[in-house]
């Protein structure tokens, strides 16, 4: 027969050994969804992690006519991949720079990705 002792100590070491469990489970479940919104991997994820702030949908909540609609990519000289770059990677008025923050790589496909949605008016 188990002692009373015996019983609250291999309560204790399951307890522990369960509250162990949680704890990996909730850090590594924290680190995964940290890594994804800091290390967004596809053009969409780093427009939304780094631009839709300002810019969800295409529009621009500061300043509305500079927004990232066909007409006004083409009324601001920002529609090609090189000068939509320039503006990301070195920021312009108040938008911020981006070349601290992002790879070359990133801003490229960020770039292609902003000229692709507005192509189809952001839908």
């Amino acid at each position: 027969m188990i002692s009373l002792i015996n019983l609250k100590k291999n309560l204790i070491v399951a307890l522990l050994i369960l509250t162990l469990a949680f704890v990996e489970i909730a850090t590594n479940s924290q680190i995964a969804i940290a890594d994804t919104a800091t290390n967004p991997t596809t053009a969409a994820e780093v427009f939304s992690t780094n631009c839709a702030g300002c810019h969800i949908n295409g529009s621009n909540i500061i300043r509305r006519g500079k927004n990232l609609k066909q007409k006004a990519l083409k009324k601001y000289g920002m529609d090609s991949i090189a000068n939509i770059s320039n503006l990301v990677t070195n920021g312009k008025g108040i938008m911020p720079a981006y070349k601290d923050r992002l790879s070359e790589q990133q801003i490229i496909d960020v770039s292609a990705y902003v000229l692709s949605q507005a192509e189809t008016d952001w839908k």
